[in-house]
C-alpha cells in the first residue's frame, strides 16, 4: 500500500509545489510509481509537466465532485512512472461545497483509498491555506511534509502550521505526523540562511525530523516551470536537480528503517 504523503504551508513562496513536482519526478525515476494530486486552483504543479489546465477534461474537481472516477481523472505524465491528477480553476469554489457535507473532511481520503494501492507514493500539494481543501488533503495523508524557506518570518509561522495539524488530528481523530521539515531556498552564501538552519536545528530538536537535504535557491529551478518541465528533466546537472534527488533517496531511506 502506498504512502500518502501532503506538501503544505500556509506561506506561498516557500517552494512547495516546486518540491511536490521534483521530489515526485525524483522518486519516479528511482524505479517508484508516483502519483501527484494537484489540490490548488493556480494548478501550477499541473503546468509544470506542460499541461494545458485551460483544455482538460477532468480534474480533481471532476473526482471530488462524483462526476467521474479518481482513475479517470488520472493521467500519466511524460516521465516514466509518474502520474498526475489535474487542477483547474474549477476547484477554487469546492471549498464552499464541501463544506455543506456531514462528512466533508473526508472526501478525498475515500477517492484516494480507490487507488492508494496503485501507487508507492502519492504527493498532495495544497494550496497555501488552511481551509477546508487543506483539512481534507491532511485527513487523507498519512504524513506531512513542510517546506520553510530560510528566512526569519518563515520561522515565526511554523508554530502556527504545527499547531493547525495538531488541531485536525484532535477534533477529526486523524492523526497525520510531520514526515519532516524541508529547508528551501537555501543560499550559502548569506548568513542569514546559515542562522535560519542553525535556528530550525535548534527548534526541532527532539521534536520533529529535519530532513539533512537542504534546497539550494537555484535559476534552474525557478526557470523549469515555464518550460513545462520538472528540474530533473530541464537541467540533469543543476544543484537543484542533485538536491531533489538527495531528498528522495533520504525518503527512501526512511522507508527502509521503517
Amino acid at each position: 500500500m502506498g504512502e500518502i504523503i501532503a506538501i503544505m504551508n500556509q506561506k506561498g513562496g516557500c517552494g512547495k509545489t516546486t518540491t511536490v513536482v521534483n521530489l515526485a519526478t525524483s522518486l519516479a525515476v528511482m524505479g517508484r510509481a508516483v502519483l501527484i494530486v494537484d489540490m490548488d486552483p493556480q494548478a501550477n504543479a499541473t503546468t509544470s509537466f506542460g499541461i494545458d489546465k485551460t483544455k482538460l477534461d477532468y480534474t480533481i474537481y471532476s473526482a471530488i465532485s462524483g462526476e467521474v472516477s479518481i482513475k479517470k481523472a488520472t493521467f500519466p505524465t511524460f516521465i516514466q512512472n509518474l502520474f498526475i491528477v489535474p487542477s483547474n480553476i474549477s476547484l477554487s469554489g469546492v471549498g464552499v461545497e464541501l463544506s455543506k457535507l456531514d462528512n466533508y473532511h473526508i472526501i478525498l481520503k475515500n477517492i484516494l483509498d480507490e487507488i492508494k494501492d496503485l501507487f508507492d507514493y502519492i504527493l498532495i500539494d495544497l494550496p497555501p491555506s488552511l481551509g477546508v481543501i487543506t483539512i481534507n488533503g491532511l485527513v487523507a495523508s498519512d504524513s506531512v511534509i513542510i517546506p520553510i524557506q530560510a528566512e526569519y518570518y518563515a520561522l515565526e509561522g511554523v508554530a502556527d502550521l504545527i499547531n493547525t495539524i495538531n488541531l485536525v488530528e484532535t477534533r477529526l481523530r486523524s492523526p497525520t505526523p510531520i514526515k519532516g521539515i524541508l529547508l528551501t531556498l537555501y543560499d550559502t552564501r548569506t548568513r542569514l540562511s546559515r542562522d535560519v538552519f542553525r535556528e530550525l536545528k535548534k527548534y526541532f530538536e527532539g521534536k520533529e525530523h529535519l530532513f539533512k537535504t537542504v534546497i539550494p535557491r537555484n535559476i534552474k529551478l525557478a526557470e523549469a516551470p515555464s518550460h513545462g518541465k520538472p528540474c530533473i528533466i530541464y537541467d540533469q546537472e543543476s544543484n537543484g536537480t542533485t538536491a531533489y534527488l538527495k531528498l528522495a533517496q533520504e525518503i527512501l531511506d526512511m522507508e527502509e528503517d521503517d
